[in-house]
């Protein structure tokens, strides 16, 4: 496939493996190719260097800008990556996302065709070893048709509606600029947030189904309850955003689906678990919700980005 548009990749970096030298070889090897990465790399103490320099040898060059790790804003840190970038199309993923086929980009920039359509994120499957609840995860939230949302859909979706993933998304940089990049000092969600500002500014959302990335995490119960005190806190700080959709519900009916999904495959016992941790995450949700009603002792128990927090309390000093 051929096309005239530039495109650029940004990653955010962090303890970079075996996941992002993979990530890295299928790049090179896409039908469509890409003008360059552009690594957002968190660095962690003075000592600590670029730990994938010698696995670059590949076709695209590599712009790495290096951020300290208390610097680092799920928001703020791609907006310098975008910033830095003067490609038509920018593709942002996580550096353990691994490009499924040769044909990730072609897919996604075919994705972006219609005028209307700002941003095109891709599907995401479980990694070969995942758990059963992990793979349900993944077709839940990630099924094999693609779809179209505008913002009429909320009525019939809910918050899947503005449901938009920077684990691999594509987004046109002249309406990535028009409306004002992603949400600085952002604790999580700032695909959703930005998703829900291309909805209400008219244009539309594609979940692109055959553009696809291996992309999976077998958490633990603990890992789930801070992960969704996160989420909640994101959704706490921005009503504008989520105070009109419900979350519990889709919860609902993710732990319904959930149960047909297992016992289809006759592993209906595994339900068991599944309930156990959905209740981590759940109890991790209502406590983020309440966040601001929390010592900052615990917050700091609850969450995973305690950085975040920190810069927070010293930005409110």
């Amino acid at each position: 496939m051929h096309t005239e548009k530039k495109i650029d990749v940004c990653i955010p970096v962090y303890r970079p493996g075996e996941k992002y030298k993979r990530l890295l070889k299928m790049l090179d090897k896409q039908t469509v190719k890409i003008n360059r990465l552009i690594c957002m790399y968190t660095r962690e103490d003075d000592k600590d260097l670029y730990r994938s320099r010698d696995i670059e040898k590949v076709s695209f060059p590599i712009l790495v800008k290096e951020i300290d790790k208390r610097d680092f804003d799920h928001g703020g840190s791609r907006n310098r990556a975008v910033s830095l970038s003067d490609a038509d199309i920018v593709v942002l993923m996580t550096d353990d996302a691994i490009p499924y086929d040769e044909r990730l980009i072609e897919n996604l920039v075919r994705g972006l065709k219609e005028d209307k359509v700002a941003v095109c994120y891709a599907r995401q499957l479980a990694d070969e070893g995942s758990s059963l609840a992990e793979n349900f995860s993944r077709e839940f939230n990630y099924p094999p048709k693609s779809l179209v949302k505008s913002e009429k859909d909320i009525e019939t979706l809910g918050i899947k509606a503005f449901f938009c993933s920077n684990v691999c998304a594509a987004y046109k940089r002249e309406i990535f600029n028009e409306l004002g990049a992603f949400t600085d000092h952002t604790i999580f969600n700032e695909d959703m947030i930005f998703a829900r500002k291309v909805l209400k500014s008219g244009y539309c959302i594609r979940y692109e189904a055959s553009a696809k990335v291996i992309h999976s995490h077998d958490y633990s119960n603990m890992q789930q309850f801070r992960r969704n005190f996160d989420l909640a806190v994101s959704q706490k700080m921005h009503p504008e955003v989520f105070a009109l959709v419900s979350s519990e519900s889709e919860g609902i009916r993710y732990v319904k689906s959930a149960y047909s999904y297992m016992r289809k495959r006759r592993k209906g016992y595994m339900i068991i678990p599944f309930i156990v941790t959905s209740a981590y995450k759940y109890l991790g949700y209502k406590l983020g919700k309440n966040y601001d009603k929390l010592s900052k002792r615990a917050i700091m128990f609850c969450t995973m980005n305690r950085d975040f927090f920190q810069a927070k309390w010293e930005r409110e000093e």
